[in-house]
């Protein structure tokens, strides 16, 4: 449960304007990306903030990263990971624009 993301489609109903609801997004996220994104938020849910020991907690849940699949998370990983998910995403927006 993101409270986050469902006020942000709520509200996005509330004005009619679904799209809004994802207004960022050029794309879909893969299941490797929410996967991702899910450990994430428990992780920081859980006190966790100082990154090289959120690398160290997806490491202990042996999450594959999305872009290289690898399991050995490092702060180098971490950061390699989020830049090239960024791009991606950053390209697929120019490409689409926003409500993907």
């Amino acid at each position: 449960m993101d409270a986050f993301k469902d006020r942000l489609s709520e509200r996005a109903r509330d004005t009619s304007r679904p799209a809004l609801a994802h207004q960022s997004r050029g794309r879909a996220l893969s299941e490797a990306e929410t996967a991702l994104a899910t450990a994430l938020m428990e992780i920081f849910g859980a006190g966790v903030h100082d990154f090289a020991q959120v690398a160290a907690e997806l490491s202990a849940r042996k999450l594959a990263a999305p872009v290289s699949g690898r399991t050995d998370w490092s702060l180098a990983l971490l950061t390699e990971e989020l830049v090239a998910i960024n791009a991606d995403l950053d390209a697929a927006y120019a490409e689409h624009g926003y409500g993907a």
